[in-house]
């Protein structure tokens, strides 16, 4: 059997399969495996198929990109990146005790995130809203002060509603979507031993080897439970903090004594939430089914009682008390602020001794700073949302008298305006670099099709889609620099808002009137880039809930981000993979155990990783009748430098060893895919294959050929040569009953004019493939 997997972009079963006619062999309307119709009954007919493989289709672009609500996901981003730097640690070998500590640092990063989120929508609804609505033109409806309601612990009381509410829907779509997506229970096979970490276990089994690797029920629901009381909690502490503060003015025995064991019971809670976020990581030796009753029953429910009886308490009547200036919301913001910079640095030293421990051939970018790196990037991003709502909902109010959000949400809209100056500058030094790179390969691009005759223009075109791939290479360093500026900035930011206590324009007030006009500038700008941020992020989800087209481009980053489970952030979007690689391996293990057949699996681009993933998943025994054929992979050249813990050299080259054969295919002008195992003997990766396929015009092709890029891999004479040689391979090792040799180190010859003449003879190329070849499917650019 031969099981194709497309890519990112998706594709229909037609498509993959080369026929209209196609049947669904088992699956549901997210994801399923497809046959061609008159393939329906193939094992019923075996002599119908001697020779050649029965094709299926596994279809999976509607786990990511299917439903217009999944749009929405968009604003769940910083949870997202916080949620990868748990997987781009480096492989420490021998250090599980740095691995764990890699993992508390990055959940209690995690946990920040969604404290400053709920803390951000109480800075909206109960500090600008409802604190400073009193002698502003708000025009909010609010009733005067002397009234019942005009109280500001009611009206306190009352807005606490909008982020207590805010807090629910996140546990609920984080346990819908756990239902839907992330419930697949893996196949029953026995595991390795129980690890020491997440690393390799005792016996060699590579991490996404391990039974439980896919099913992390326990872990999310923990986690999902410690979140869900975080956010309660932090909207009982927005109350509680101005109603004891003016319980302890006011000289009031009774009501102070509650005021201070209110806040007495959130600390402790607090402290209880922190210590289930870091008592326990994942556990992936076996699927776990437990659940911890009372950690996701009792906290959340202790923390909804609580805030109930906060907003009882602040309820009670207190006449006279009126509200005045801003509610203690720069401690709160530069606590976090504080907390997530030094988080920042721990996890960089920790990764950092990872990677002195790791093998000598470990490719972790920036050194093994990949994951603080990208942790950076997921507190910039919550900082710039969190910030952007507070400043947009500001503006909108129109309220010149009342003093409007904390002066660090200043502070940070003032530090943009440079960041971004920064991020252009790097931007053109990388398109100055790119730009020579063309101008050095576009010498020697004709030399590479001999016999043609050298075309200038021709040659410019495809050393810039080359030069334009190369620089994925480089995006590590340009990462690595915008999170560097970004810690060093926000450390400027939160000195400026603590030591001075003013707003850049006002604390720059004296020190020369361009330094002044600078820095209000600074201040100005940022405040409306910080907010038009935040807008762009609304409007890109609303456009794409109504447009398909643009639903389908965040589909395809959807894809890429979440092909981790939610190890970090039970509220970051939910884990695709692990519903696919559960169906894949499924699939793989029964037709396997059922007809003792064996099977290639093809993928291409985030298909080959969804297909690595699966057979690693595989018991030992069936490994060995699975081969792997894949094309515009970025196993190697993506996976294995930013998670070198899980798709490293050596996880890979134990994949390599244990199934019956791999081939990879890749060309120099396809910015995601690359080699497999670069610079090694291991007989898998083929290329860089030529792109475009023929250089000039000819009698054999009189139209240009295209440069195919990341796309349309079927149409390389390459892949028709390697399917057929992978699926002869099978076929005889069938035939003997025993594992054939391992291939020879010694790559395949390149494509002959032959094979080059079936690019353009379609009938040829059939002919070539064989019957079940799939028609070049234009939807599988990955």
């Amino acid at each position: 059997m031969e099981l194709l997997v497309h890519g990112v972009a998706g594709a229909g079963p037609g498509e993959l399969l080369g026929d209209p006619r196609t049947v669904r062999v088992t699956g549901d309307s997210t994801a399923a495996v497809f046959r061609r119709t008159d393939d329906a009954d193939a094992e019923t007919h075996p002599e119908r198929y001697a020779g050649r493989p029965v094709p299926e289709a596994y279809c999976w672009s509607r786990l990511t990109s299917g439903n217009g609500a999944r749009a929405l996901w968009l604003l769940l981003l910083p949870f997202m990146v916080v949620n990868l730097a748990h997987w781009a640690r480096p492989a420490g070998i021998g250090a599980p005790r740095a691995v764990r500590t890699y993992g508390v640092l990055v959940r209690v990063l995690a946990l920040s995130l969604t404290v400053l989120l709920i803390a951000a929508a109480c800075e909206v609804a109960l500090d600008l809203v409802a604190w400073q609505s009193t002698g502003a033109p708000f025009g909010l409806g609010f009733p005067p002060p002397g009234s019942w309601w005009g109280q500001p612990g009611r009206r306190l009381a009352v807005c606490a509603l909008v982020p207590a509410a805010l807090t629910g829907l996140l546990w609920f779509l984080s346990s819908r979507t756990w239902s839907a997506y992330e419930s697949q229970p893996p196949p029953a096979h026995a595991g390795g031993p129980d690890p020491a970490g997440p690393g390799p276990a005792r016996d060699g089994t590579p991490a996404l080897g391990r039974p439980g690797f896919w099913y992390g029920r326990r872990l999310v629901a923990r986690l999902r439970a410690a979140h869900t009381a975080a956010g309660l909690l932090t909207v009982a502490a927005a109350v509680a903090a101005p109603t004891a503060r003016h319980d302890r003015r006011a000289a009031a025995p009774a009501l102070e004594a509650l005021g201070w064991t209110v806040q007495a019971l959130l600390a402790t809670g607090a402290a209880v939430v922190l210590w289930v976020v870091c008592r326990r990581g994942r556990t992936e030796a076996r699927p776990d089914h437990r659940l911890d009753r009372a950690a996701i029953t009792l906290l959340p429910g202790a923390a909804l009682a609580l805030l109930a009886a906060v907003l009882l308490y602040a309820c009670w009547s207190r006449p006279g008390w009126t509200s005045a200036g801003r509610l203690p919301g720069d401690f709160t913001f530069g606590v976090l602020m504080l907390g997530q910079g030094g988080c920042v640095l721990a996890l960089a030293a920790v990764a950092s001794y990872l990677h002195r421990r790791a093998p000598d051939h470990d490719p972790a970018v920036l050194y093994g700073l990949g994951g603080p790196a990208v942790a950076m990037l997921g507190c910039a991003l919550g900082g710039v949302m969190s910030g952007g709502v507070a400043q947009r909902v500001a503006d909108s109010l129109d309220a010149p008298a009342a003093p409007g959000p904390p002066v660090l949400l200043s502070w940070q809209a003032a530090v943009l305006p440079p960041l971004l100056l920064v991020l252009a500058l790097l931007a053109a030094w990388f398109a100055v670099r790119g730009a020579r790179e063309r101008r050095r390969v576009a010498g020697a691009v004709a030399a590479e099709y001999p016999g043609e005759t050298p075309d200038p223009a021709r040659s410019r075109r495809i050393a810039g889609v080359r030069a334009a791939a190369a620089l994925t290479d480089s995006a590590p360093w340009f990462v690595g620099a915008v999170s560097g500026i970004t810690l060093l900035l926000g450390a400027g930011a939160l000195a400026g808002a603590w030591i001075g206590g003013q707003v850049p324009g006002e604390a720059a007030r004296g020190a020369g009137p361009v330094l002044e006009s600078a820095a209000r500038a600074a201040q100005d700008a940022g405040s409306w880039l910080i907010g038009f941020g935040f807008l762009l992020f609304v409007t890109w989800g609303r456009r794409a809930y109504r447009d398909p087209a643009a639903r389908r481009t965040i589909g395809i980053l959807w894809d890429v981000g979440t092909f981790w489970p939610r190890a970090a952030h039970p509220f970051a979007p939910p884990c695709y993979a692990e519903r696919a690689v559960p169906d894949l391996t499924w699939r793989m293990a029964g037709w396997t155990g059922r007809t003792g057949g064996r099977l290639v699996i093809s993928g291409h681009s985030q298909g080959s990783v969804l297909a690595a993933a699966a057979v690693w998943q595989l018991p030992a025994h069936v490994r060995r009748r699975v081969a792997l054929l894949t094309y515009g992979s970025p196993l190697g050249r993506l996976y294995g430098r930013w998670f070198p813990a899980y798709f490293g050299p050596g996880p890979l080259t134990a994949l390599h060893r244990e199934v019956d054969c791999w081939r990879n295919l890749w060309r120099a002008t396809d910015p995601i895919g690359g080699p497999v195992l670069p610079g090694t003997d291991q007989a898998v990766d083929r290329g860089p294959l030529p792109d475009p396929v023929a250089y000039g015009r000819s009698a054999r092709h009189p139209l240009p050929a295209p440069i195919l890029g990341h796309g349309d891999y079927q149409a390389d004479p390459a892949f028709a040569a390697e399917r057929e040689a992978l699926l002869a391979r099978l076929a005889a090792a069938a035939r003997a009953g025993v594992p054939l040799p391992r291939l020879s180190a010694k790559p395949a010859a390149p494509a002959a004019p032959a094979a080059r003449a079936d690019r353009a003879d379609p009938a040829a190329r059939a002919a070539r493939a064989g019957p079940a070849a799939p028609a070049d499917p234009p939807g599988t650019a990955g």
